[in-house]
């Protein structure tokens, strides 16, 4: 099969218009309407429903579509490892964590990375649902939990708790809890129930709510919950992974906690020598090891 037709279709497919593949591929619609034509010809099958408002993938489409977007990724692949050198590191890194994680947490130590390897472009993708590292919708992942897809490599970064916090201002205005019967005199700052979280921070939640909580503000992830708490709007259950990086947070009711959450990095069994994922890996690796041993000092109680 003629490997030129299968790439312009492949543009056709995911552009769902002529005009903008040729405009991807740098050719006139009516040369990539022929090559359409050819392929079609020489399957003996029609690949999309034309329409006014553009292209329509047939059954026949949808098969060829899932194969030649198969051979995509694979040829990317490919690509990185061969772009990848020993002595080098450059190129696009594709990363995906959660909103919270990797708003609060790794954006904030990127420029450590960066200032060491300054040629290497990242692609953060903050997603609560989860990419598909095999089909390679992206690179590497950060989650709090263990991935489930096969052919990916594994590595247990640390492991989390949900706790509650408050800034002092408002402890200072609303007094501070001393027992969960007292919570029904303010206003919990949680995760929207039906957004995408671990299950972990959801049961806590659940077990605040039954304390008879009179009012509550529910946001789809972390970075809106910690802006509540810094506003002085109530108690807000967060991730303990931001107690040094905020150091105005106020831990409330420390008896009161999720149960451990794991954090893993993911990556592809085919990118297990890309250096690329190898620098990125052991920089958060250092950056986990660093960030847990001054948390751990900074717990320690004080004797003067």
């Amino acid at each position: 099969m003629d490997w030129d037709k299968l790439r312009i279709f492949h543009a056709v497919a995911d552009a769902g218009s002529l005009t903008h593949a040729g405009d991807q591929l740098h050719l006139s619609q009516s040369a990539v309407s022929r090559q359409i034509r050819g392929l079609e010809e020489s399957l003996n099958a029609t690949l999309f429903h034309r329409h006014a408002r553009g292209l329509i993938l047939t059954e026949q489409g949808e098969l060829l579509f899932d194969a030649t977007r198969a051979m995509m990724k694979r040829l990317e692949a490919a690509t990185a490892r061969i772009r990848d050198s020993e002595e080098e590191v450059f190129g696009e890194l594709r990363v995906t964590t959660t909103v919270g994680f990797g708003t609060l947490w790794l954006a904030p130590r990127l420029p450590k990375l960066f200032a060491k390897y300054p040629d290497l472009n990242i692609d953060l993708m903050l997603e609560e649902s989860v990419l598909d590292l095999p089909m390679r919708e992206a690179d590497v992942a950060i989650r709090m939990k263990e991935p489930s897809q096969a052919d990916l490599i594994r590595k247990r970064l640390m492991s989390i708790r949900m706790r509650l916090y408050a800034s002092s201002t408002y402890l200072e205005a609303h007094g501070e809890p001393k027992s969960m019967d007292d919570l029904e005199g303010h206003r919990l700052i949680c995760q929207n129930p039906s957004a995408a979280q671990v299950g972990a921070g959801a049961m806590l939640v659940a077990e605040l709510m039954a304390a008879g909580v009179p009012s509550k503000l529910t946001v789809n992830n972390y970075f809106g919950v910690l802006q509540g708490v810094l506003y002085d709007v109530g108690i807000g259950v967060l991730p303990d992974y931001l107690t040094l990086d905020f150091p105005n947070l106020v831990r409330v009711l420390p008896e009161v906690e999720s149960v451990e959450v794991p954090v893993f990095l993911a990556y592809p069994e085919e990118l297990r020598h890309s250096q690329r994922i190898a620098i990125f890996r052991d920089f958060v690796q250092e950056e986990i090891f660093d960030y847990r041993k001054t948390q751990k000092t900074s717990e320690l109680p004080q004797t003067g």
